[in-house]
């Protein structure tokens, strides 16, 4: 299969779609759909690939690096769990990120807090269970910070999340190193400098380092060289002002992948060549001591590793204007299961699942079954002419942010998510029940 698709994806004999040793017909039957289904090997040996590539590039200058999978793209207790496995640590954006973490056994001091609005009671748990770094996102948050560190008689390990001013990424709303947006202090007013200084001379706060993260679904190895070279300036900077250490330097995550036959993924070994080439060549240049490196891939590992699975209902063929016909293929979810295409305008696939089709090709549109003309999960994608009611439909790539950002919009229930792998299937998140979505409601009375 094309490389949109994770390893172990293949054709049966009959034409059906195969994943982990498993025929793709029979998990829709056992667990319904939609469904998600990840690729255990695929998604661990993408994970390894990271630790592995930068591991050696890193080490060519006798450096060190961490691999933080971003827990945002996809995460549960098995996946906590897998990572752990492979070596890598863990970065967590919310109260309920962190817990899923703990619960997968992923010691407390190979986790990251993140987060650009952090409740207190989030710094407290954070604090309490003994997280490795606290990414700090605002003055504000360093001075809530410090009071709550105080309070329970501890030291908070803090890193500066850092705006570089390097814009990268695809659509606006994944590119967060830019000045306007929300996230870090920025580097171009000084913001992030009165940050370090604040936390360096704070006896509540232990300063390891600065984070930054450019944005996500990047091909442009030179933005990453740019923000390394920036960061590695700052901390030269700050090393020599204050006469301090600074340990760590996050360079976070954003690696692109491919949706689309045809398209272009970041190849972890050249990033990782890459990146350590640059930020050896800017310590040679400042003639600074090496700090221990860290990134933060999560789409990168999770996206590819993927697929949704859905059955197909209504299909109909619409005229165009200026001629031609669309085939509009209605499967049993949609925007509930990837918000992507809706909110970033994001391109996917698609194939049949089920069986092969020597039927000619059609312009088709696979759609949801949501009250809303935007509710699209393959805007433009060649299907079988012959596509019928009860076929499956496989979408590549979904591993990252389809379950993440699931939501139950017209009170659906959000699909599962099973792992293949050697023949056997496990539940990683089972399917939402009428029972827990009446279970939220308050009844009147």
């Amino acid at each position: 299969m094309s490389t949109v698709w994770s390893d172990s994806v293949e054709r049966g004999p009959d034409g059906a779609l195969w994943v982990g040793g498993c025929d793709v017909r029979e998990l829709a039957g056992e667990y319904g759909t939609p469904l998600y289904i990840v690729d255990q090997k695929d998604f661990r040996r993408r994970a390894a690939a990271f630790r592995d590539h930068f591991a050696a590039a890193f080490g060519r200058f006798h450096g060190k690096v961490d691999v933080y999978y971003a827990g945002k793209a996809f995460l549960s207790s098995q996946v906590a769990r897998w990572m752990y496995d492979e070596d890598l640590c863990l970065d967590v954006a919310s109260g309920g990120e962190l817990e899923l973490a703990l619960r997968g056994g992923m010691p407390a001091k190979r986790i990251a807090m993140h987060g650009n609005n952090k409740s207190d009671q989030e710094l407290r748990r954070a604090l309490e269970v003994g997280v490795g770094r606290i990414v700090v996102d605002s003055l504000t948050e360093i001075a809530e910070l410090e009071l709550i560190a105080r309070d329970m008689g501890v030291t908070a390990p803090v890193m500066v999340r850092v705006t570089t001013g390097v814009h990268a990424g695809g659509h606006e709303y994944i590119a967060t190193s830019h000045e306007d947006q929300k996230f870090g202090l920025s580097l171009a007013t000084g913001a992030a400098l009165e940050a370090l200084r604040l936390c360096h001379a704070s006896e509540h706060l232990t300063l390891l380092g600065i984070h930054t993260h450019i944005g996500s679904q990047i091909l442009s190895l030179e933005a990453f060289e740019q923000s390394a070279e920036r960061m590695l300036g700052l901390r030269a900077d700050f090393m020599k002002e204050t006469g301090a250490e600074m340990p760590e330097v996050d360079l976070g995550g954003g690696y692109a992948i491919a949706y689309v036959n045809g398209a272009t993924s970041l190849d972890p070994r050249e990033a990782a060549h890459a990146i350590s080439d640059a930020v050896a060549k800017v310590l040679k240049k400042l003639d600074s001591p090496w700090p221990r490196f860290s990134i933060e891939p999560g789409r990168a590992i999770a996206g590819p590793a993927g697929m949704t699975v859905y059955r197909v209902g209504v299909v109909k063929h619409v005229e165009l204007e200026g001629g031609g016909q669309r085939q509009y293929v209605a499967v049993d979810g949609g925007m509930s299961d990837n918000m992507r295409t809706i909110t970033y305008g994001a391109d996917y696939t698609a194939t049949i699942a089920s069986r092969l089709s020597d039927a000619e090709p059609a312009q088709s549109r696979v759609v949801g079954k949501h009250c809303e003309s935007g509710d699209i999960v393959v805007r433009d994608v060649q299907l079988p002419h012959d596509i019928s009611r009860g076929d499956l439909l496989a979408v590549p790539a979904t591993g990252a942010y389809g379950r993440s950002m699931a939501n139950n919009y017209n009170a659906v229930l959000r699909p599962p998510v099973v792992s293949v792998c050697n023949g056997r299937s496990r539940l990683l998140m089972r399917r939402d029940t009428l029972d827990d979505l009446l279970s939220w409601d308050v009844a009147p009375g």
